[in-house]
């Protein structure tokens, strides 16, 4: 996914405004498996997804928790950092290997003091941001795992192929084995 089409998914851009972005992001390349963002580390980096699959988990009780995948056309950010420059609390992990789109968050945030309508598309991505959360949480407490499998396939049916069910089963907050017997109740 290019630059332009991720940046549009967000909040369409007047064509100045949208090259004054593209300037200041560049394509970087990194190995599945690398950690990209650090909890306790305050993240000074946005990337955006142009190939591959990360997740987002924090560490409990010597167990990781994932929280959250991204796609093509997704961000990854701390968003504790982002938002507080405080240090997160995920980590970042790569599942494949992965081409991203680098920005700084000090170059944004100049960005957003130039241009209106740069700094209304970022009002745009914070609110979207939250609105996913909001959906994440509202589901984590209100819908039952087949109920958020179902979803999760419904919403996002290629990462059952791309992600590893360990990694599936821990986003619904469930064990492997429980994860086998809903996807077998599914079938």
């Amino acid at each position: 996914m290019e630059i332009e089409q991720i940046l549009d998914l967000i909040y369409p851009l007047p064509e100045l405004s949208k090259l004054k972005l593209q300037n200041c992001a560049k394509e970087v390349r990194f190995s599945k498996g690398h950690i990209l963002l650090r909890a306790d580390k305050i993240e000074t980096t946005i990337y955006f997804i142009r190939k591959g699959i990360a997740r987002a988990y924090a560490n409990r009780d010597d167990n990781e928790v994932t929280f959250w995948f991204g796609k093509e056309g997704d961000t990854v950010l701390s968003m504790k950092s982002y938002v507080a420059h405080q240090k997160g609390y995920e980590d970042i992990e790569l599942l494949e290997d992965c081409d991203l789109y680098e920005l700084k968050a000090e170059k944004l945030q100049k960005l957003f003091e130039e241009d209106i309508h740069i700094a209304n598309w970022g009002r745009k991505f914070a609110e979207k941001e939250l609105v996913k959360t909001e959906e994440r949480l509202i589901s984590r407490q209100f819908r039952t795992a087949t109920e958020r499998y179902k979803e999760l396939l419904k919403n996002y049916p290629h990462l059952i192929q791309r992600v590893q069910l360990g990694h599936i089963a821990s986003y619904l907050g469930i064990s492997q084995v429980s994860l086998s017997r809903i996807r077998a109740e599914i079938k």
